[in-house]
């Protein structure tokens, strides 16, 4: 497999051949297709910040038999505005959950691991906080995480950082925005218009590195041929809207383009903050199913 360009695009193949691990010929993997997914992603300080304090980063598998047992991991972080070394809080989420997600045994669900290594991040990031400098402060950030594996995504986040899923040309939110204000949205204590025009909107209720022990929300679906991932740091979605994403991911020759298109709207119509993206495109799935607690491959 060989990666492509400075975006990280990358697939993995195969071909289906047989119909049940009960058959001789299930029981060699190779047979099936496995996952196959192409992404990019680009990071941008924006034009009013002086350093970015988002980061970025993922897990490729580089085998067939990783990329059943342990999938594809894209993470994004947005240092914590206000904390100081918001660049340090976001990198090292990142990098404490890739490191967790590599190192994992294989075949662990998603839905648990993730919620586990953004907890193991939080602690990470919490404990270099205090360890850095008693007087200095603690340092935070949000952290968004989308695994996939055979026909499954499994999205966990902490803090106001979004994943969306592009399906048939719509763009819909898999996240909540854990700030104040959307909470209390939730709760019915504001209105729509309440909560987007309060000064404090933007205020994290939530985020990885502020306490010790942190509260992570979590989704899981099924995937299609075709469904777009794309996760994004605010300073990417205060901007722009989610209909313009759709359209960017549709529109675009390639995921490369989309990210640079996504980026320079949001440098137009803001550019106050650093702007992060991650697209992830399905290019093939591996269907599996279960008969009498036996796994078997769909055609």
């Amino acid at each position: 497999m060989a990666l492509d360009n400075e975006f990280g695009r990358q697939r993995i193949g195969g071909v289906m051949k047989s119909r049940s691990l009960s058959d001789k010929a299930d029981k060699n993997p190779d047979s099936h297709p496995v996952l196959d997914v192409e992404f990019a992603q680009l990071s941008d300080t924006g034009r009013v910040r002086e350093h970015n304090e988002d980061h970025v980063g993922h897990f490729l598998p580089t085998t067939p038999a990783l990329v059943r047992t342990h999938g594809f991991l894209f993470v994004l972080a947005d240092g914590v505005g206000g904390h100081e070394k918001g660049e340090i809080a976001s990198q090292t989420a990142v990098e404490c959950m890739l490191a967790g997600f590599r190192n994992a045994s294989g075949h662990d669900p998603h839905s648990s691991l993730l919620p586990h290594l953004i907890k193991e991040a939080n602690l990470a990031v919490f404990e270099g906080g205090g360890a850095a400098d008693r007087n200095s402060g603690s340092m935070a950030t949000t952290v968004v995480a989308c695994a996939l594996r055979f026909d499954h995504a499994s999205i966990a986040h902490v803090g106001d950082s979004r994943c969306y899923l592009i399906r048939d040309g719509q763009a819909t939110l898999l996240t909540h925005d854990h700030t104040v204000a959307n909470e209390q949205l939730r709760m019915g204590l504001l209105g729509a218009n309440e909560a987007a025009n309060l000064s404090t909107s933007h205020v994290l209720s939530r985020s990885v590195g502020s306490e010790m022990l942190i509260n992570v929300e979590t989704a899981d679906i099924q995937i299609f041929v075709g469904d777009v991932f794309v996760l994004c740091s605010d300073g990417l979605h205060n901007s722009v809207e989610a209909s313009d994403i759709a359209n960017a991911a549709a529109q675009s020759a390639t995921l490369d383009i989309a990210a640079r298109t996504l980026v320079t709207i949001a440098n137009q119509r803001d550019g106050t903050d650093n702007i992060s993206v991650q697209l992830v495109r399905v290019r093939s799935v591996e269907r599996i199913g279960t008969y009498r607690g036996r796994p078997y491959w769909l055609r």
